[in-house]
């Protein structure tokens, strides 16, 4: 009798999720692309009500740090855990809260929904090719290629050290997506001169393979998922693996959760020992 690889299995039990994986990085990209085009394209009403490229960049972060909240909150977000980047998932797997297979069908799916999310978009709204908009491209700005790989390399470390502290804390755990967003929107408003923003390596190749974009590609893979894999171990030396609960960014939810769940855990264990307080109480009152 035939048996079925641990890839298969994974896939059938958990194809819900990667299919809100590729779907959200989607959405992610058509808001990026949309917003870029009102932006920043010449014939648009914004731009030429806007003449401050600072300013419309400030309202480029509050609209994608928006984006990126809606998603986090969303019932997709809760279902999946609203990653929607393979630098994330790849840090939570090395972080042990993601089982192999679960990870690599993320990424695959994260990477599919960003490209098509992107050749979506561009085939009913061709102003997102125009060269001032280059299907929002993450290129690095005129410092030049080592200072765009250190500062994704830094606001990366940023965003995962931020997540691992407030989803890790009963106090924050509920605005994690909140406080993300908030970077998210600083970080285009700040940094994006650097370096283009991105983060994110599915969300850079979506872009790149639209604006046939190549040059710098390896910048946006490596810096990324380098920073998110330093804050995830300077997280865990200076508060142990066991204070990663979970890799969601929202867990106080109904939707099931696939990952290693430290609260599932906490779960029997508080009602383990609301058990013995019962039994307890029954035997000294018997």
């Amino acid at each position: 009798m035939a048996t079925r690889s641990p890839l298969r299995t994974t896939l059938k039990a958990h194809w819900p999720e990667y299919a809100i994986e590729a779907a959200g990085i989607a959405a992610f990209m058509t808001s990026a692309l949309c917003f870029t085009a009102l932006l920043e394209h010449p014939a648009s009403p914004v731009h030429a009500a806007i003449p401050n490229g600072t300013l419309r960049r400030a309202l480029m972060g509050i609209a994608m740090g928006a984006t990126a909240v809606a998603l986090v909150y969303s019932p997709w977000g809760k279902r999946s855990g609203a990653h929607f980047n393979p630098a994330l998932t790849f840090a939570f797997f090395r972080l042990g809260k993601i089982e192999g297979p679960d990870a690599l069908c993320y990424a695959v799916a994260q990477f599919a929904g960003a490209l098509v999310g992107v050749w979506v978009t561009s085939s009913w709204l061709s102003a997102v090719a125009h060269p001032s908009v280059h299907h929002a491209a993450t290129l690095p700005g005129p410092l030049g290629v080592l200072p765009a790989f250190a500062a994704e390399l830094a606001i990366s470390c940023g965003l995962m050290l931020t997540v691992l502290c407030a989803s890790n804390a009963p106090r924050t755990a509920r605005f994690t997506g909140l406080f993300a967003g908030l970077l998210i929107a600083t970080y285009i408003t700040l940094e994006a001169p650097i370096s283009g923003m991105s983060m994110n390596p599915a969300r850079t190749l979506g872009s790149a393979a639209g604006a046939h974009e190549f040059g710098a590609l390896w910048i946006y893979f490596t810096a990324p998922t380098l920073g998110m894999l330093l804050a995830g171990e300077v997280y865990v030396r200076a508060f142990g693996e066991t204070r990663v609960r979970c890799a969601k960014l929202h867990h106080q939810n109904r939707q099931r959760c696939i990952f290693r769940c430290g609260y599932a855990a906490s779960s029997e264990t508080t009602r383990s020992s609301e058990q013995r307080e019962g039994e307890a109480t029954w035997i000294a009152t018997t």
